[in-house]
């Protein structure tokens, strides 16, 4: 514990002594000068530093890092194809030609993401769930029952609860998925 203590404060230091006062702040490390009354203050503001109890915690961490940068841009692509679709199918007037343009863009996407979401392990398949969750206000349960029909939903449910996954799961941000959505706060601010 004093060993890292003692890297973070050398780190610490390391950084005030290299950083450049005056130069334009790059990400969350930056230095300034301000002048309160007649002293000069240096501020230095550095990025947060996570410690955790125990290494399997740190593993943990730079997992969920790893599978959040490679499942956010897919649940970000999700979102803005489902408002392209559902823009498109308001303009259809039959049934018939909104089941027909349901199934070509089925067919479109498994094109496209079968060998992606085939690469993906569980953990960021749950992942995934959660974050069209929160970029659609829909749980994937909703999306497919819109789209497909209720039994398609009920089957792709269960296949999804025989492998450890549950399509109606909710994104959280305030509560069990706090740490989920800082890190995205993070990732749309370049820093990770």
């Amino acid at each position: 514990m004093k060993r890292r203590r003692l890297i973070l404060f050398v780190a610490a230091c390391l950084a005030f002594q290299t950083a450049e006062l005056y130069a334009q702040p790059s990400g969350f490390t930056r230095a300034y000068r301000r002048l309160e009354g007649k002293d000069t203050v240096t501020v230095i503001q550095i990025a947060p530093v996570y410690v955790f109890p125990r290494r399997a915690d740190t593993r943990r961490y730079e997992k969920l890092i790893y599978n959040l940068k490679k499942v956010y841009p897919i649940a970000k692509e999700a979102n803005a194809t489902l408002k392209a679709m559902e823009n498109h199918l308001l303009s259809l007037r039959t049934k018939r030609e909104q089941q027909a343009f349901v199934k070509a863009m089925e067919k479109k996407l498994k094109e496209k993401y079968t060998p992606v979401l085939r690469q993906m392990t569980f953990a960021q398949g749950k992942i995934l769930i959660k974050l069209i969750d929160r970029e659609t206000n829909r749980t994937s349960y909703q999306l497919v029952k819109d789209l497909r029909g209720s039994f398609s939903a009920f089957v792709w449910q269960g296949v999804a609860r025989i492998f450890g996954a549950n399509l109606k799961d909710t994104y959280d941000r305030y509560g069990e998925d706090r740490q989920i959505e800082l890190l995205i706060m993070l990732y749309e601010a370049g820093e990770i």
